[in-house]
This record gives C-alpha cells, structure tokens and sequence, in this order.
C-alpha cells in the first residue's frame, strides 16, 4: 500500500494516504422521495422547472403601474388576486388590484405596494410612497432557474433537503445503498451490559458508539458481537465481514499485547496500511484491506475509539458511501485554563466552548485520559493542540473543533 509503518503517522498523512486508495463502493437505487430521508444523492438534481414558476407578490398590497401613480391621485381598485386564483378581469388605466403574498401578478405590474403604504377610502386607493420598479415583485427563476443544478451528486438527504425537491415536483430520486458495515469488539474481559461482571471484567461499551454513529452516517451494521481473544474465532468473524460487508471495524486488539491478533490475522488474510498514529488519543489505530473490505482496527479505549473514529473512519466510510464530506469546522479560543501538553503527538482534547466576556472561551471537561469516557460525554468540542506544542496557559489561543452531528 506504500504507507510508512515504522513510526507513528501524523494524522493528515494518514487520512490523505486512505482518502486516496477509497471509491465508492455503493450501487444506485431509486426511491421514492419520503423513503429517501438520510439516503445519498447518486446524480446532480437539475430543476425541471422554475422556481417561482410566475412573477409573484412579495407582499399583501396592490399591483400597479407606474405611469399610473405619475399624476399622484388615488386609483381605483379593478379586484383582487389570491394565491391560486390569479386575477384575470380588465386592467383600465387610473386602476391597482389588490393582490395577497404569492398571488401571480397581472400582466403590466411595474411594483407591488406593501399594504402598510397605503390609505383605502372604498374602491379608491391613496398611494403613501413613490415605490420603485420591480418593487416587492418576486420574478420568475429567481430562487432557482429551469435547468439549474440545484444538489450535487454525493449530498446527503435531510430535512432541509426534502421539501426543496418537493418544490421542484421531484417524486423519486436515485440514491447510493447503504454501506454495509460489520463491527465486533475484542477482549476476553469484555461482558454484554446487563450481566454481573467478575473481577477483573468490564462492560463492553464501544460497540454501543460505533453503532450509534454508523446510524447517524445510515450504515447497515452487521454486529458480530464480543469475541474472545481466540484467533480461530476472530479469524471466521474477519472472513464472514469480508463476506457480508463492505467494511469490517473493530474494536481492541490493535495494540502490540500477546493476545491481541488482529495484525496478525489482517496479515495472513490481507494488507496493512498503518499501525500507529501520531496522535492522543488514539495511538495504536490500524488501517488496511481485505480481499473484499476495508478494514479499520480502533483502539480498546473508549474515548480513543470515538475520536478514532470521528477524526478518521467517518470521512473514510464518506468517500465510501459515495457522499460529499466536509471537514469540520475549526475556531480559535481563549483557554480558559491551562491545558496539559506534552510535544509529540496533535492532541485532541475534550472541552467545553462557551461565549465568555470578549469571545469564544474553552476549558477542559477534566481528566483527558483515553479510558475515561465521561470527559467526551461532558465536552461539546475537541480542543485541537498542535503535534509540537507543549503546556497551554491560561489565555493563550487555541483552536477548538465544534463537535458535528456524529457526535452532538
């Protein structure tokens, strides 16, 4: 695969060198569009039609001419347009039609005359103000014209997009599959929540992050559970994923302990990109392939796992899934507080970002050791300190990292 193993990667290193290897893997269906909600765009959506399809008012008020209000007297009222029943009578000069907010036009409007403008005495419209041409209409095409790309191939369905297609009549879409995911956590001390755990187990708790973040990107998951450190086992789990799946993630096992064989199993059975990464948390994460999936090991440690995770495997399954990805948006903050830091390794804290006195403030939801899961749960952001920077101290800027969707 041409990565570099020998040391510790830094982070961008590590994403270009997958982002680069990565297709879409995901064939097209059509759907339609209440089924669509969360799916992926596999085509650009040009618009069929214009949008607003007619000159329409901005406003409840009265359509005029403007030669019509040249001699300053008051015109008559010739009837009124609503929204769905345009008006269609004469239009003598020295006459307005009364017109509601989205009522097509008549013929001949130079302006729309806000209501507000204005001074009714019966049929007789006094006019308050010189309005200009164009004034309060809304022309046809001028929120999206016939033609027109209105969403990208690779966009991802949501709320916001839904009623744009319906707008535009759109009844059915072509979107990707969904990625097909498998996952399973490694370990021999790792118990199902709701057993009595013995001494020396813990509760297994990453699966439960991976899963609710492959739902939020709308993977298909396939859990195979916890599995012991037992390479028979772990070896039919890596051939079934690579069977079933488009890509295998698991949890533990990718660090160089005796009984971790997930290297070791990804060696006999595929590739290894890298091993190690330069960054905390989330060190000792693995990337590679097997004969049909890709595979991504990340670290046993559950805020390793999350971080892993959202920094890395998300753009990953992105590009993947056939979807457009964004990087996350990145600020700059006064801490709070200072802010441990040893040179070596891009950290990526938990914070809390709050709007203090004079900007945006960050501070440390606490102990930032990768074991300690309820320093994620408090943080709305990553404080994001630099591979060589050391000790922050109180009032030095850092850049924070809101947390996205994955994660909110």
């Amino acid at each position: 695969m041409g990565f570099d193993t020998s040391g510790l990667l830094p982070l961008s290193d590590a994403l270009q060198g997958m982002l680069e290897q990565l297709a879409c893997c995901c064939d097209t269906e059509q759907l339609p569009l209440p089924e669509a909600l969360g799916r992926i765009l596999a085509d650009d959506i040009a618009s069929p039609l214009s949008v607003p399809p007619f000159d329409n008012s901005a406003m409840d008020g009265y359509a005029v001419r403007l030669a019509d209000l040249a001699a300053g007297t008051p015109l008559i009222m010739a009837g009124k347009a609503f929204a769905g029943q345009p008006y269609q009578g004469e239009w003598p000069a020295g006459h307005c039609v009364r017109i509601m907010t989205g009522a097509p036009v008549p013929a001949g409007t130079d302006a729309v005359v806000m209501q507000e403008e204005t001074r009714a005495d019966g049929e007789r419209i006094t006019f308050l103000c010189q309005p200009v041409p164009g004034q309060n209409i809304r022309r046809a095409g001028s929120d999206m014209a016939k033609g027109a790309c209105v969403l990208g191939a690779g966009t991802r369905l949501t709320p916001r997009e839904m009623p744009l297609l319906a707008s535009l009549g759109i009844a059915t879409v072509s979107v990707r599959r969904p990625l097909r995911v498998a996952i399973f956590s490694t370990g021999d001390e790792l118990k199902p929540v709701g057993t009595p755990l013995a001494h020396g187990d813990i509760y297994d708790s990453n699966r439960y992050g991976v899963k609710a973040m492959l739902a939020r990107l709308g993977c298909d998951c396939l859990d195979l559970g916890i599995l012991p450190d037992n390479p028979d086992l772990l070896r039919a789990a890596f051939i079934r994923a690579d069977q079933e799946a488009d890509v295998l993630i698991t949890t533990g096992g990718v660090s160089v302990g005796e009984a971790d064989f997930t290297k070791q199993l990804l060696d006999e059975l595929g590739e290894i990109g890298f091993w190690k990464l330069a960054i905390k948390p989330g060190k000792p994460f693995a990337f590679g392939r097997l004969p049909h999936a890709w595979f991504f090991g990340l670290p046993g440690n559950p805020v390793s796992a999350m971080v892993t995770f959202d920094q890395l495997v998300q753009p990953a399954l992105a590009k993947l899934a056939g979807q457009r990805f964004e990087r996350p948006l990145q600020l700059q903050a006064v801490a709070a507080e200072p802010l441990k830091k040893s040179p070596g390794r891009l950290d990526f804290q938990r914070g809390i970002l709050c709007q203090g006195p004079s900007g945006l403030e960050v501070r440390s939801t606490g102990s930032q050791d990768s074991a300690v899961f309820s320093s994620l749960s408090r943080a709305n952001c990553y404080i994001v300190l630099e591979r060589e920077r050391g000790r922050v101290a109180a009032g030095e800027t850092v850049t924070v990292e809101p947390f996205g969707g994955l994660l909110l």
